[in-house]
């Protein structure tokens, strides 16, 4: 599920209706590259796009970093390595109802577990095929959610869908922000 021709669309309507050049990045999938080969794939396509380029492609705008589900997920961890490494970081995040919890502990998991499109056995059969052990799923480098700490990271729009399994990660990730009033939350 996801992939390059699945999201050729979105990404030739973002860039026409943008006027940004849009990457968008094969990274490699599970169950044959499990975590964290995707990761160490956006985190090389966020060095490369922030090394220049960008421009290279045409765009003279900021690299920004987009995903949707388990997309969002990969953008927030890369941007976390990147933080923690020192490395350069996009100018922003696009997070459209990240998966930023593996660990399916949020009531929206349950409360939107079926009947909606996208079911919570959908998401817990992919983080299984993507990280196997399961102990290792509320690890901070696999669910956002349990880093220590979200700060420095770049500012972020997250989306998300009032009748989605995903709908408590994208929250949660946005609570320290909206505690300090830095963000505002619009429903969707």
């Amino acid at each position: 599920m996801g992939d390059l021709e699945s999201h050729d669309r979105a990404c030739r309507r973002l860039a026409l209706r943008t006027g940004a050049a849009v990457l968008s990045v094969d990274f490699r999938r599970a169950p044959e590259h499990p975590w964290p080969a995707a990761v160490d794939d956006c985190v090389d396509a966020i060095r490369w796009a922030t090394a220049g380029g960008v421009s290279r492609a045409g765009s003279s705008g900021p690299a920004v970093v987009m995903g949707d589900s388990s997309g969002g997920n990969l953008a927030t961890l890369a941007c976390l390595r990147l933080r923690d490494e020192g490395g350069p970081l996009p100018a922003a995040q696009i997070l459209v109802y990240p998966s930023t919890d593996l660990t399916l502990s949020s009531p929206s998991a349950r409360s939107k577990a079926t009947g909606w499109g996208l079911t919570t056995d959908d998401v817990a059969w992919g983080a299984e095929q993507w990280v196997p052990d399961p102990s290792r799923r509320g690890d901070p480098g696999v669910s956002p959610l349990y880093a220590a700490d979200l700060g420095g990271l770049p500012p972020a729009v997250v989306v998300t869908a009032e009748h989605d399994p995903l709908r408590g990660r994208g929250r949660r990730l946005c609570r320290p922000a909206l505690r300090r009033g830095r963000s505002r939350q619009t429903p969707q």
